[in-house]
């Protein structure tokens, strides 16, 4: 499957021809779920529903080789990336950028994985009729199965000309569209500690900056002064308007189902040197480097990727004006 991610998620989208996209990438989504113009990200409601009903569809058991009860059990043992834990995580329950209101209750990591990529396995066995994809049915319906949001952003340095971090994602370190390019960072929305940062998107991207920009730890110790420094420094160029982070809206990969918020942070490039002048050329997950802000996209890449190059770009005249 990791060999042949590009083509596989060509067959998927295939398959929902009559989904909305976004823009003209892959990305599925819903009219309600593309923001008209960049939210600011301190605009963005999050709610909490602490119990919620669950998904129609949970630990499939189609396709598992025997002895393991759930796909994350068996690529635990049979297929590990680097990094695979069943950490806490969040569970999106409803979306309308119309209110500008995201509601979310609890979930696992392994959740999504359990779904998600075992549905993605069964596509690239070609297994007869896609009973696990049938059963879920609408990619976009929320309540068909636990969908955890990850934040995709793409960085702007806003210098002239604009540019933005692009990413390869190593098939042999990562669980999730190893082999395609990506905007950089993107994480899984997480809580970051039991009483820190929680319902934060904001938190949760600063933790990715440090990991994925300057070669941090996966696990943010936030009473560590190193990471305190930098993320102190992300929220003072933030206060002088130097750093601008947008909301611009969401959707769904169909291969795998992932669900990514698509946001963009732009950045002056003084600023930007200053912050990330020490910028890893290879981090945990695969390599790292500058591409032209200029309407094009790197292939083979993930469909969040695109999509949020496609809405940037769409929304460049509002997103470059830092001031």
């Amino acid at each position: 499957m990791n060999a042949s991610r590009a083509e596989l998620g060509t067959v998927a989208d295939r398959l929902y021809p009559d989904a909305p996209r976004v823009g003209s990438t892959a990305l599925l989504t819903r009219p309600e779920w593309i923001a008209a113009a960049p939210v600011p990200l301190e605009a963005v409601r999050l709610e909490w529903e602490p119990e919620p009903a669950p998904p129609a569809v949970v630990d499939p058991p189609e396709g598992l080789p025997a002895g393991f009860g759930t796909y994350a059990e068996a690529m635990a043992a049979l297929a590990p990336p680097a990094v695979f834990e069943n950490r806490r995580a969040y569970r999106l329950l409803d979306a309308d950028l119309r209110t500008n209101v995201l509601r979310l209750g609890p979930a696992r990591y392994f959740d999504a994985v359990n779904v998600g990529e075992a549905a993605a396995h069964e596509l690239a066995e070609a297994a007869d009729g896609l009973p696990l994809r049938t059963r879920i049915g609408d990619p976009c319906d929320l309540a068909r199965r636990p969908a955890l949001p990850a934040i995709t952003t793409v960085t702007i340095r806003a210098g002239d000309p604009a540019s933005y971090v692009l990413h390869w994602r190593d098939p042999a370190k990562v669980a999730h569209a190893g082999g395609l390019h990506q905007v950089m960072p993107v994480g899984v929305f997480q809580p970051l500690a039991d009483d820190v940062g929680d319902l934060d998107l904001w938190r949760s991207m600063q933790r990715e900056y440090s990991e994925e920009f300057l070669g941090g730890d996966e696990v943010v110790d936030w009473s560590e002064e190193g990471f305190r420094a930098f993320a102190g420094a992300l929220d003072g160029v933030r206060a002088e308007g130097r750093l601008r982070a947008s909301f611009l809206g969401l959707g769904v990969d169909p291969l795998t189902f992932a669900l990514d918020l698509l946001t963009a942070v732009v950045v002056d490039a003084g600023a930007f040197d200053g912050l990330f002048g020490a910028m890893v050329e290879e981090n945990a997950e695969g390599t790292v480097s500058m591409a032209p802000f200029d309407g094009t996209v790197p292939r083979p890449m993930q469909p969040a990727g695109a999509a949020a190059l496609d809405l940037a770009w769409r929304h460049r005249d509002t997103l470059l004006r830092l001031r």
